[in-house]
């Protein structure tokens, strides 16, 4: 059961490296922006190869939601009040224009592909919305303030999004897959200069993007204080309610909805990974509320990397990194983040005029507030005296009940009772005692 519906499509399979080897281009990590990046890299006859510690799409990938949007909650008014409205307008055509490019993929990718509108609802606050509203009207976004929504839920109103999508991101992973450059069973354990050792043998390359979800070199970038994770959960339901469209609460901790054929996938109860949240207790109480005749199909749990600021950090992965790449920090939007990443890293490998690259370099300002949240908790599980402690950095764990798991306040790792490592940043098991 706590497996999502997208994981009963099958995938190519790939070999694990055989030998040392060399490249132009190693990219780490075989999700979805691992694999556009090297989808793009071998339509421009780049010379690229992609690693994974485990099998293609085996992470986050599999556990979305899959909606493809450039409707990221209330974030340009929000974007506009910190950086200006040049910035909210660059955000917006940056995701616009990943939607155009899936679009233009599906055309020949089996991927139940469909156009829906998106919306952005509030349960109590129409002032919000108003200036989520007026934001986009002053940088020329295409959106429509709604009063009234078909949701078992009161609202304040929403904001629609026309031209928006969902997919299945398994499907459309297998689409691409086909034909590239991939080892799997193959995974990074340290880099040395340009060289990357592996369990499998050593790759030298002169160019290296990280897309392991969380970056996992704390040496550069300051990503365990840039960065923290969010856990969100679904279930998917028949007979509950045939909606068209998307829909998600403003509030960070609020509700989302959304069809896949004749299922509705129920997403919500989230929380900082380590801490207490509503769960799929909370979307179980929801739904025998509103839906008493639904059945639960299946359900899954998700966790996305949250930035300072609401914006990817795509780009150098640190100041002094100049042929080291990072895509992360995609704030619940993945898909959609994903196809930014990959068309801006493609760019910068290939040499190419860089569109939108400013806005999402990870060496942009951190004087943020979430900054302090950040550090807050690192510091306060670093001194907890208890035990187990993460091999990440050492923080302390606290054990999830939910989904019988030790879970990282910090930086979001996660590992079984038994000690096994489920998401990173931490790349190893737990010690055992």
């Amino acid at each position: 059961m706590n497996n999502s519906i997208w994981a009963r499509v099958p995938l190519p399979a790939f070999a694990p490296l055989t030998q040392d080897t060399k490249t132009d281009v190693l990219i780490v990590g075989g999700g979805l922006a691992g694999l556009l990046c090297a989808y793009a890299l071998q339509e421009a006859g780049a010379d690229y190869l992609l690693i994974e510690a485990d099998t293609i799409c085996s992470g986050v990938t599999r556990n979305t939601t899959a909606k493809l949007t450039s409707q990221h909650g209330l974030i340009y008014d929000k974007l506009t009040r910190q950086f200006g409205p040049d910035t909210a307008r660059a955000y917006y055509d940056a995701n616009e224009a990943a939607l155009a490019r899936y679009r233009k993929l599906a055309e020949h990718i089996d991927c139940d592909f469909e156009e829906k509108p998106a919306y952005v609802y509030s349960t109590d606050s129409r002032e919000k919305l108003a200036r989520e509203f007026a934001a986009l009207r002053r940088i020329g976004a295409q959106a429509a303030f709604v009063s009234r929504l078909p949701l078992p839920v009161k609202t304040a109103g929403a904001i629609r999004f026309d031209h928006q999508a969902q997919f299945h991101p398994r499907k459309f992973a297998a689409g691409i897959a086909q034909g590239l450059n991939i080892c799997e069973h193959t995974r990074a354990l340290a880099f040395e200069g340009q060289a990357c050792i592996t369990n499998c043998g050593r790759i030298r390359a002169k160019k290296t993007v990280i897309a392991t979800h969380f970056p996992t070199l704390n040496k550069h970038g300051a990503y365990f204080l840039k960065l923290y994770q969010h856990r969100s959960y679904v279930l998917a339901l028949e007979h509950a309610q045939q909606l068209d469209g998307m829909y998600l609460d403003e509030h960070e901790t609020g509700l989302s909805f959304r069809n896949y054929g004749n299922m509705l996938l129920l997403g919500g109860g989230s929380h900082r990974t380590g801490k207490p949240g509503g769960g799929w207790l909370e979307l179980e109480q929801f739904a025998c509320e509103h839906y008493p005749n639904a059945r639960e199909v299946c359900r899954w749990a998700t966790q996305d990397c949250m930035s300072l600021d609401s914006m990817p950090y795509i780009g150098r992965y640190g100041a002094k990194t100049r042929d080291l790449y990072v895509a992360s920090g995609f704030n619940k939007w993945g898909m959609t983040s994903s196809m930014v990443a990959a068309t801006i890293l493609s760019d910068l490998l290939l040499g190419r005029t860089i569109a939108y690259a400013d806005i999402f370099s990870p060496q942009r300002s951190m004087l943020r507030p979430q900054l302090a949240a950040n550090t807050f908790e690192a510091v306060t599980n670093l001194l907890r005296p208890s035990k187990p402690r993460c091999p990440h950095l050492g923080c302390a764990l606290h054990w999830n009940e939910a989904e019988r798991s030790w879970d990282c306040p910090c930086h979001g790792s996660r590992f079984t009772k038994a000690g096994k490592l489920l998401d990173n940043p931490a790349t190893g098991d737990l010690k055992q005692p």
